[in-house]
């Protein structure tokens, strides 16, 4: 407990700066991270940036969870008929309890998506709707902040399709650029953790850098 006082960091954190230092760790909490849908894509990502260190995050979402998301999305049986923002909370809170979120139940739209995640400085682009996906890069993209987004993440097999292209300085694309999710190509968990899985390699490896040009160590 001393320790913990000592260092103002809790388990999980004291576990993360084993591999980051606590420096690094420090600056990674000092991003703030909106996730523009927590579904298949959204509540993995937020999973794996809560496990690299980050601790600041704008969650959106006005959906429920249904017994359809738990092929693929970090929802519980339990937790069917929750809002997905306040049950994906739950869990990201189990595991480091001392996260700042603030949670958006909340449609988003192209007109209200610049107020939603004003402040951010990334922002991970986890939608259904193409339309919906393109307005967000587009309110985002003339802005300091990092955008990450995914198309082309359907189906199963050829997994190495799914890959990270730097559109522009500030907006990565994740995705087979090809395969939607449908009906004949069905988004599951596999293919879409590792799209989820490399949007938020993409948060944390930029940061790392910028930290690094920094002058950090």
């Amino acid at each position: 407990m001393v320790e913990e006082e000592e260092n103002g960091m809790n388990v999980t954190e004291k576990g993360i700066a084993v591999y980051l230092g606590e420096e690094r760790l420090r600056y990674l909490q000092s991003v703030t991270v909106g996730i523009a849908g927590v579904g298949g894509l959204g509540s993995n990502c937020a999973l794996h940036l809560v496990r690299s260190g980050f601790k600041r995050f704008v969650l959106a979402d006005f959906d429920r969870v249904d017994a359809s998301n738990l092929n693929r999305q970090a929802y519980l049986p339990d937790q069917i008929g929750q809002l997905k923002v306040v049950a994906l909370s739950k869990t990201l809170l189990a595991l480091n309890p001392d996260l700042d979120l603030d949670l958006r139940t909340v449609n988003l739209s192209p007109e209200n998506m610049a107020a939603v995640f004003m402040g951010c400085d990334v922002v991970v682009e986890a939608l259904d709707e193409p339309l919906f996906k393109r307005a967000l890069v587009e309110t985002f993209l003339s802005t300091q902040a990092l955008v990450v987004a995914a198309s082309g993440i359907g189906g199963a097999g050829d997994s190495d399709t799914v890959v990270t292209r730097r559109v522009r300085e500030n907006f990565y694309l994740i995705g087979d650029m090809e395969t939607e999710c449908s009906m004949e190509h069905p988004p599951l968990a596999p293919k879409v953790a590792v799209a989820a899985a490399k949007q938020a390699d993409v948060v944390l490896s930029h940061y790392l850098n910028k930290y690094a040009r920094e002058g950090g160590e």
